[in-house]
């Protein structure tokens, strides 16, 4: 073996920094790791307590039936309840997309607006406050039994969020800021959309959040009073029918629609974010 190839060989002598820059990468890998992992295995501990618990207690199937026997029924009634998810879907999302569409808009006319601010707040409180329940009756006289009262229902509770939280959003831009870059000869409308919009995007995007679960509880609670399809009113053929196991085979698809609505919400969030650091 050569010299030179005798010093190839050897060993290069990790620094004390790197050795530290590797363990901060390590750690910050492991409690990632752990972060991801926190939600599923709180959910796994609390059906696992429940599985044991139920026999353990002797309590009747027929009034808490386990997890497994839930998803046992979810399985062998699966065409059933894909069918009437479908339904229950397309009417949250059209909902929501009605909600995040006018909602918006309103926001942008509140924001530029001062005389519409004070003329559509209080309206927008006052039909907050009142109880979706109350209305369901006078929604259903009026649209029938159709799409109509759920797309309603939906799109009515999930407004109110998008509608302040995008207006707080475009409000929270520094002034001084917005000067600057109109000082620089940008006009209103590149202001906007290069400034407000990329400023109030974390709180657009966090209404939907919220607004996306409100619309699903708007679906369900429209097919309660009138509905011939979805997952509420299978619940409620299930309720009439004293079949609690299909009961809570229902409330655990919606909460999985929900839950794949909004994990949508946050890929297209990740992703805008991902174009607009890219791009800036």
């Amino acid at each position: 073996m050569s010299d030179v190839q005798a010093v190839r060989d050897v060993p290069t002598p990790v620094s004390e920094a790197e050795t530290r820059k590797r363990e901060r990468i390590r750690h910050r890998r492991v409690r990632s790791t752990i972060e991801n992992l926190a939600a599923p295995a709180l959910a796994l501990a609390l059906l696992c307590a429940w599985e044991v618990a139920v026999p353990l207690l002797n309590v009747s199937a027929f009034v808490l039936p386990t997890p497994f026997d839930i998803l046992r029924r979810t399985i062998v009634d699966y065409r059933l309840l894909l069918a009437h998810s479908w339904i229950t879907a397309a009417e949250v999302v059209a909902g929501f997309l009605s909600a995040a569409v006018i909602g918006i808009l309103t926001a942008l006319a509140v924001f530029y607006s001062r005389a519409v601010e004070r003329a559509v707040y209080p309206l927008l409180v006052a039909m907050q406050t009142v109880p979706k329940v109350a209305l369901a009756p006078l929604v259903v006289l009026y649209l029938g039994y159709d799409w109509g009262p759920k797309l309603f229902l939906s799109f009515l509770i999930s407004f109110f969020p998008i509608v302040v939280a995008t207006a707080v959003g475009l409000k929270g831009l520094d002034r001084g800021y917005a000067n600057v870059v109109r000082s620089m000869g940008a006009s209103e409308a590149q202001v906007f959309l290069k400034v407000r919009l990329p400023a109030a995007l974390p709180g657009i995007f966090g209404s939907f959040k919220v607004a996306l679960s409100l619309a699903v509880i708007g679906a369900i609670l429209g097919e309660y009073v009138a509905a011939e399809r979805g997952l509420g009113y299978l619940q409620l053929q299930a309720n009439a029918n004293f079949d609690v196991t299909l009961n809570f085979a229902v409330v655990f698809v919606i909460a999985l629609l929900g839950v794949i609505l909004y994990s949508i919400i946050l890929f297209a969030e990740k992703w805008i974010n991902v174009r607009h650091g890219a791009r800036t």
